[in-house]
């Protein structure tokens, strides 16, 4: 919402300065976002006299100018605009000054032989519009050497602050004033335009409606005038100024007048040219199919639950939402019809997002306006349609009735307290509901404190509770008021604030960002083209409203979308990526069809390619490795977990497993199936995993570690096995040996050929031995040693390797 300073003024007797101003704003929840003053930005730019326009002497489309900047000095500026003339006034730029429209520090220099030492801006120049056909001319009463900025009313601070979704009654300039006026920063001005206007004669046009039973609501009210004679040129000086400040441009004396209403009472308006409708505008909900072309030339296809305004022939416009191209004002209207409307904000709301509309009118009637505007806001449009363009009024024409049903809400004044932690008095607290436009009483709560009974203000659509009332006494009293107070410990010793198993998702990612993977953030949607590759989608995860068409289902799996991710990187030439992500993926609409889950990838190849650095391409004991190491983290017993066979189809079969405990999967790791990887047109191989953390149990608690003084003891041991048996299983036979001595068992070699014979290979391992009590004899080693053998024999069928 943006508004000028002078603007505010019209509405706010007040002495403030534009920053004190600004910090009130933002104390009363009426955030400053921005506040911009062009007079500082345009302090270069002079109003400038042309004593002199002679024709340059080397080029037919210049001119040498000499300018009097106001300073007693002449300047020589070389200018190429057509309407240069001696005897001008026009807007002058020194060297040195920045030209914000064509982003340049004007320098000294020469222009075909002839020095240039400054310049003479045109509007698009100065960044105030795109007309460039020629320098700006000022008016003849413009004193020489005076601030440009002043001299065109630009020095006029803008306010840009952020509106909440509940305070529409600030979508208005007034509405900010009576907030200001309230915290004491000045006094709300009364506003004569709201009175009523008398009518000269009946219109040929009427409003009515014609709504089904039980959508009446859809709008119970439009009224407006019809005006006859009016003359639709430009808008007045002031009124453009004021649009330009707040982004708008100029269009017509009428649409202008509709567009400052808008923003300087929060009154969204319409006017038709009444010279093209054919018959009575009837308000009714639009036939299936029906279409309009809009007001921003867009072609709007409509359905039955969308509010029109229809003639006898077609569709005018759309209800909240916009106007038509057949009936809009141009400069040759002489004829118009006004409409001033109440409409249902959840209707327009959720027509504004089917049809993809974005307006002033949809922003404000969406939120809730003041029932009562459809009264004062003709009769402000009435008095600026005849100011502006003149003409005359007819009698006004109304169809459906203004809803003036008033919500009265009681506060207990020791709630505010209770609430808030300030004590206010009932006074203050009487006070400033007043100066917000409640009408409130005070009375005794039966003992129970002092109670206000405030009647809500009909601009005040938010207001539904005691709470609120709390709120808007907090609000407008300061809250930098309420004193500062520690929250009261609960127990002698603080309790921790998540529990281990909240803990897990935390620890995974840390794991994983230690191993030099990237973390990800990506959407929870995807394109249901992908989801194919990953197993499909159910159909209750189809998105109603999706914010894309390729992001029109929940994602069945985290990974899809960093596959996606590694291919956009992979095409924008970074191939060697290593990205996770931990969050949800979906299997259905359920309450618990959601895990979390820690994903991977690990595409292209392990290093740069360097003359000292042997470089390899990614496999699957990568991605079983970062699975093992954020398993670990989160608490998983790793030395427990058993390796199966059965991934999912978007991994590689025969290059891809999983991780159980028992019969619980708690990971997928692999390469990714060529099919996946030709989907996204990405280049293998490409390691991957998923990481089930909510799967993960929560660890026991256990004594603390127990540290020996005792040196450990290794041996090696070297078996021969069928090509089938995994590792792993010979690992866990030989970790199981003896398992008070026995503290670590690692594979370290692999070796298959013809000294071991075909479907065989020899599988070395190192035995960690570690001593708790005495130091380990001879014979004792040799001991555990016979168990490993004997141990791995059994379970394997492996033998000792000669």
């Amino acid at each position: 919402m943006k508004y000028t300073l002078s603007w505010l003024k019209d509405h706010l007797d007040t002495e403030a300065t534009a920053a004190e101003i600004g910090e009130v704003l933002t104390n009363l929840g009426l955030e400053l976002e921005g506040l911009e003053n062009k007079a500082e930005e345009l302090a270069p730019f002079k109003v400038a006299y042309v004593k002199e326009a002679a024709q340059h002497p080397n080029a037919d489309r210049l001119k040498v100018c000499t300018v009097d900047p106001g300073d007693g000095a002449s300047v020589q500026v070389i200018c190429g605009a057509p309407n240069a003339k001696t005897g001008m006034k026009g807007v002058f730029a020194p060297v040195g000054a920045y030209i914000p429209g064509i982003d340049t520090t004007l320098k000294a220099g020469k222009i075909r032989g002839v020095e240039s030492n400054g310049m003479l801006v045109s509007e698009r120049e100065m960044g105030l519009s795109d007309a460039h056909e020629g320098i700006i001319e000022m008016p003849e009463d413009a004193e020489v050497g005076a601030p440009f900025a002043k001299a065109m009313g630009l020095d006029d601070p803008v306010f840009d602050i952020a509106i909440t979704p509940n305070r529409a009654d600030c979508l208005g300039v007034r509405g900010v004033a009576r907030d200001l006026a309230a915290a004491g920063l000045g006094t709300l001005k009364d506003d004569p335009r709201l009175e009523a206007v008398a009518g000269s004669y009946d219109p040929p046009l009427q409003w009515r409606r014609d709504l089904p039973a039980g959508a009446e609501a859809a709008c119970p009210y439009v009224g407006g005038r019809h005006f006859r004679n009016v003359k639709n040129g430009e808008s007045p000086a002031w009124m453009q100024r004021r649009l330009r400040a707040i982004g708008l441009r100029p269009i017509s004396a009428l649409v202008d007048i509709t567009n400052y209403v808008t923003f300087d009472l929060g009154r969204p308006l319409h006017v038709f040219d009444a010279g093209r409708v054919t018959g009575d505008l009837t308000m009714r909900l639009a036939r299936d199919g029906e279409e309009i072309e809009a007001l921003d030339e867009q072609t709007y296809t409509l359905d039955p639950e969308t509010v029109v305004i229809a003639d006898e022939t077609r569709v005018q416009g759309i209800g909240g939402l916009m106007g038509g191209q057949q009936s809009g004002v141009t400069h040759d209207t002489t004829e118009v019809f006004l409409e001033v409307a109440l409409f249902d904000p959840v209707r327009i709301a959720k027509a504004g997002r089917r049809l993809g509309v974005l307006s002033d009118a949809r922003f404000r009637f969406e939120r809730g306006l003041d029932p009562e505007s459809a009264d004062w806001g003709e009769a402000v449009a009435t008095r600026l349609i005849q100011q502006i363009c003149g003409g005359e009024a007819s009698h006004l024409t109304s169809a459906g009735e203004i809803p003036r049903d008033r919500a009265q809400v009681d506060l207990r004044v020791k709630r505010v307290a209770e609430l808030g932690g300030l004590e206010v008095g009932a006074k203050t607290c009487r006070r400033i509901l007043d100066d917000l436009g409640f009408e409130t009483t005070v009375s005794d709560a039966g003992g129970d404190g002092e109670l206000i009974k405030a009647t809500v203000p009909p601009w005040r659509v938010d207001v539904e509770s005691e709470a609120c009332l709390v709120e808007e006494v907090l609000r407008i009293n300061g809250y930098d008021a309420i004193p500062t107070e520690p929250l009261p410990p609960l127990t002698a010793v603080p309790q921790a604030a998540v529990t281990p198993g909240q803990r897990r998702g935390e620890l995974a990612r840390a794991a994983l960002a230690s191993r030099g993977m990237n973390e990800a953030v990506t959407f929870s949607f995807m394109s249901s083209r992908h989801a194919e590759q990953f197993g499909g989608q159910v159909a209750d995860l189809y998105l109603a409203n999706p914010i894309s068409s390729e992001l029109d289902v929940m994602r069945p799996v985290v990974l899809a979308n960093l596959v996606e991710a590694g291919a956009r990187n992979a095409d924008r030439g970074f191939p060697d990526v290593a990205l996770f992500e931990l969050g949800p993926q979906y299997v259905s609409a359920a309450p618990d069809g959601q895990d979390t889950v820690a994903a991977g990838l690990r595409a292209g190849h392990s290093a740069p390619r360097h003359w000292a650095a042997e470089r390899r391409v990614h496999d699957a004991f990568d991605a079983k490795t970062d699975a093992l190491a954020a398993l670990t983290a989160a608490g998983a017993p790793g030395d427990n977990l058993q390796v199966s066979t059965d991934a999912p189809g978007w991994y590689h079969p025969g290059r891809a497993g999983a991780l159980r405990l028992g019969k619980q999967v708690l990971a997928y790791f692999g390469e990714l199936h060529p099919r996946v990887l030709e989907a996204y047109d990405m280049r293998g191989p490409v390691a991957a995993f998923e990481v089930f953390v909510d799967r993960v149990p929560q660890t026991k608690k256990r004594g603390g570690l127990t540290l020996s003084s005792l040196q450990p003891v290794e041996r090696d041991f070297a078996f021969i096995v069928d090509a089938d048996v995994p590792a792993e299983n010979l690992i866990r036979a030989a970790k199981g040996a003896d398992k008070d001595l026995i503290a670590d068992v690692k594979l370290f070699d692999v070796y298959t050929g013809e000294k071991v014979g075909d479907g065989k290979k020899s599988l070395a391992i190192a035995v960690t031995l570690q001593p708790r009590e005495k130091t380990l004899t001879e014979q004792e080693i040799d001991t555990v040693g016979q168990k490993v053998i004997d141990q791995v024999q059994k379970k394997t069928g492996g033998e000792l390797r000669g």
